[in-house]
């Protein structure tokens, strides 16, 4: 039987057509809405959602390429406790991001990469990660409050 992939997997990227055993089909991909049947008005429907779907990311890759321009080589300061170079906690996710926030950037703080846990005071290479094709380089300036 040939089914069009609603989702990525096994099988293959979302929109291929594949042939896989008509059971297979029928009672997993097709009830689990992984797949509908290959079918004229279907491969239609489909192409329409996928012409939608690419025009919304070029429109998510614009929004990241306009935030990139707008925040390449900023240095994110943060202020924290600590006694002798050693921070008392570690500085998290939430933490840059409030930060960015204050700077006037709204960001998500799941895309905000830090390479290991900051628990000193110095600087850190950090990224943002704003589109799969768009990351952000920042530096991370962590000094201890007087």
């Amino acid at each position: 039987m040939q089914v069009i992939l609603l989702e990525p997997g096994k099988l293959g990227k979302t929109g291929e057509v594949v042939k896989v055993k008509d059971g297979y089909a029928r009672n997993w991909l097709i009830p689990q809405g992984k797949a509908a049947a290959a079918t004229s008005s279907n491969m239609k429907t489909l192409e329409a959602q996928l012409r939608s779907i690419q025009k919304r990311q070029a429109q998510e890759k614009a929004t990241a390429e306009d935030l990139s321009s707008r925040l390449n080589g900023v240095a994110v300061e943060l202020s924290v406790r600590a006694g002798e170079g050693k921070i008392y906690g570690a500085v998290t996710h939430a933490d840059v991001q409030g930060a960015l926030d204050k700077l006037g950037f709204d960001v998500d703080k799941r895309r905000i990469d830090m390479p290991k846990t900051v628990k000193e005071i110095g600087e850190y290479d950090i990224a943002y990660r704003a589109h799969p094709e768009v990351t952000i380089p920042m530096k991370l300036v962590v000094h201890a409050a007087k």
